[in-house]
């Protein structure tokens, strides 16, 4: 029988940055239902607030904390406050990042900049603060997760950001080796197209392509990461560093000449894959249709895929 116990985050203490809504939202959640009290760290209070109360639901404590994962004070103060609340740091998610769509021909340093300074420089910062927490505390002991992307696997956004997933794998391989040595280990997670606040102006008709250029036949929502999560949360896990979880529904597999087909339906439907996406547009405050589609949330992605695949919904 397996020992289920080995997933139960029960009496340990997690942070995870970027979790008002989307991917970081549903890391803090999936920490909680396991069993972990949890910092939610993130520059939208409003949005990050709710978080909180959806997890003290749960009947998990939580707080909200405020930080700008580019500035290093800030980031240091964020891991002490964590630690003074909850008595110590077990796990950590670090999960902050934008993107900046632009063609790279064109695109200005300062757009680059930003994307590197958060997706990978703020990670960093993170980690190197999670770690200094880490080692004080006895035993000495943690889980640090980096979410990366398939991104940094393929080329599908731009150079600013591929890069910068690309940063946060080998970072992690990096840093994996080197702190082994206080039982800490380093992974991280690599995503498809999660249909978070950030694809609220995702069209249709990209949606679809999605679904048929994906084996398992369905757009990845935050609640898809939930076992990856807990598995390196946990002590699952314990023999487990430097590796990148792809997590992608086999999107990033090489796909023959012919189109990919089903056999079966796929186990999450159209109107499921939007519920988690419905539900952060709920609490940023942006209307939405019945498909979970808003254009003004985003225009710039909106306008970048209908310049790819015309102005089909």
């Amino acid at each position: 029988m397996a020992d289920l116990s080995l997933f139960d985050l029960t009496g340990k203490s997690a942070l995870v940055t970027g979790a008002a809504v989307g991917i970081g939202r549903g890391c803090a959640v999936a920490l909680a239902r396991a069993g972990a009290s949890v910092a939610v760290v993130d520059l939208n209070e409003a949005a990050g607030s709710r978080t909180v109360q959806e997890i003290r639901s749960m009947g998990r404590q939580a707080i909200f904390v405020h930080c700008d994962v580019t500035k290093r004070d800030q980031v240091q103060t964020m891991v002490r406050r964590v630690a003074e609340e909850f008595g110590r740091l077990d796990l950590a998610i670090n999960n902050a990042g934008i993107a900046i769509l632009g063609a790279d021909e064109e695109i200005a340093q300062e757009a680059w900049d930003k994307v590197i300074a958060v997706n990978l420089t703020g990670v960093f910062l993170c980690a190197q603060a999670e770690a200094q927490q880490m080692t004080r505390q006895t035993p000495t002991d943690g889980k640090i997760i980096n979410i990366a992307s398939m991104s940094a696997t393929i080329a599908n956004c731009n150079a600013s950001y591929d890069a910068s997933k690309a940063g946060v794998v080998h970072m992690t391989k990096t840093l994996a080796a080197e702190w082994g040595r206080f039982n800490i280990n380093v992974n991280c997670i690599s995503p498809s197209y999660v249909l978070s606040s950030m694809h609220a102006s995702t069209p249709l008709a990209v949606r679809q392509r999605i679904r048929e250029l994906t084996p398992l036949g369905h757009v990845e929502r935050t609640e898809d990461l939930h076992g990856a999560v807990i598995f390196l949360a946990s002590a699952a896990s314990n023999y487990v560093t430097g590796h990148d979880l792809m997590v992608d529904g086999g999107h990033t597999l090489n796909a023959w000449l012919t189109p990919l087909s089903r056999s079966v339906p796929p186990r999450v439907s159209p109107a499921e894959e939007v519920i988690g996406l419905k539900h952060d547009l709920d609490l940023l405050g942006f209307t939405y249709d019945s498909d979970g589609i808003n254009p003004s949330v985003h225009p710039e992605i909106a306008g970048a895929f209908q310049a790819a695949f015309g102005k089909r919904t």
